[in-house]
């Protein structure tokens, strides 16, 4: 039974079909006290008929409805006839559906007409009593009574439908944030691996490609260079790759440290660069994703010099751990060339075309941390990157 409501409920035009279908049967029962059975009769199939589109068109529904009973009792007056339609309980069926589906201003109208065509129905039929007025005004009462109640279930009905839909719309957009803001964290630490690994190699391939007839010795160190850097790069790839394939796993970052800073020193002099490293306080004894950051900020910022500083390229790098945050500076000789987000031009000073990702991905690496970056060429000349990092998600040590 409750299927079968449900079934009826999405299809209100088989619904008021059958409710039609009842007040016409109803009527026709009472057809026998009729003078003109078959003028009551017309009116019987007419009466009932507009309650089929009451839902789906209410207010030409409501207007047939109310003039085909006023026409019922013209022409029931004009045939002497006093018999009553009980198919005009659809004047009460239809006050319900302006309320409840319209709004309270039509159906007061309604009401008002209903009043007009009880009085106009009073004066010609004459009615002995007011017995049938008191159960017009109840049953009238009752019917805007019951649609005031349906109208705020209808009402809540919708709010909850519309909180359905914001709700379902948050949650697809969350998860589409989800997602964008996985691909970014993917693509900002795979270019800052390969990145870097590809800009050693370039370098270092170059000079072996220069030295291998004249200098076999140089030669051999930069493709050792080359091998080493590739093997860790290729372990750096397999332990993000590892992380990433992981959705909360943070003590599982790598922790750089001082150690792993001096290294990445360590293999960009090799691959030609002049560092200097200066580290300032407990850098070691910060949480992974801090760490994690230092080494990318440094990296990176090598990375560039290595790319765009020219020929005989020098940098100079300081960490150093304050009260509050860290700061990150990486300073570089500099050249007339285009810098970060753009490709060098071609000229004598010219390495590595650059993907234009670098500054990109810096900077969504501090917004990730809470930190700050300013980069910009110095006065001198030379290329500024500047980064601080807040401690606040470091533990009591």
């Amino acid at each position: 039974m409750r299927r079968f409501s449900l079934w009826l409920r999405d299809r209100p035009l088989v619904a008021d079909s059958m409710l039609a279908l009842a007040l016409l049967a109803i009527d026709v029962l009472a057809m026998g006290e009729s003078k003109s059975k078959i003028t009551y009769l017309v009116f019987s199939v007419l009466l009932p008929l507009p309650i089929i589109f009451r839902r789906t068109y209410p207010r030409a529904a409501a207007l047939a409805v109310f003039l085909i009973s006023t026409c019922a009792t013209v022409v029931h007056w004009g045939f002497l006839d006093e018999s009553v339609h009980p198919a005009l309980l659809g004047l009460g069926i239809m006050l319900y559906t302006l309320v409840a589906y319209v709004g309270r201003r039509e159906g007061l109208a309604y009401v008002v007409a209903l009043i007009v065509d009880g009085v106009l129905a009073r004066w010609l039929i004459h009615t002995p009593d007011g017995n049938d007025l008191a159960f017009t005004v109840l049953f009238y009462a009752l019917c805007w009574t019951f649609a005031e109640f349906v109208g705020a279930r209808h009402a809540y009905d919708t709010e909850v439908a519309a909180r359905l839909a914001v709700a379902d719309y948050d949650r697809e957009r969350r998860a589409h944030d989800a997602v964008a803001a996985e691909r970014t964290r993917i693509a900002r630490e795979l270019h800052d691996v390969v990145a870097h690994a590809v800009s050693v190699i370039i370098v270092q391939a170059d000079g072996a490609r220069y030295a291998l007839r004249h200098d076999p010795d140089t030669a051999e160190k930069a493709m050792t260079t080359i091998a080493g850097t590739g093997r860790e790069a290729l372990r750096e790839l397999r332990r993000t790759v590892a992380l990433l394939r992981s959705e909360h796993a943070p003590e599982e970052l790598p922790q750089h440290g001082t150690a792993g800073i001096a290294k990445l020193v360590d293999m960009m002099r090799s691959a030609g660069l002049q560092v200097s490293l200066e580290l300032t306080g407990e850098i070691d004894a910060v949480t992974p994703e801090v760490s994690l950051g230092i080494h990318r900020i440094v990296q990176e910022s090598l990375t560039n010099t290595l790319r765009h500083a020219g020929p005989d390229p020098r940098a100079e790098v300081r960490v150093a751990r304050r009260e509050e945050d860290i700061l990150i500076e990486v300073v570089d000789s500099g050249a007339p060339v285009a810098r970060l987000g753009t490709i060098d031009p071609p000229g004598p000073n010219n390495r590595i075309p650059g993907s234009g990702l670098g500054l990109v991905g810096m900077r969504e690496r501090m917004a990730v941390l809470g930190g700050t970056l300013s980069t910009g060429r110095r006065p001198d000349g030379g290329w500024s990157v500047r980064a601080t990092i807040p401690l606040r998600r470091i533990p009591d040590e």
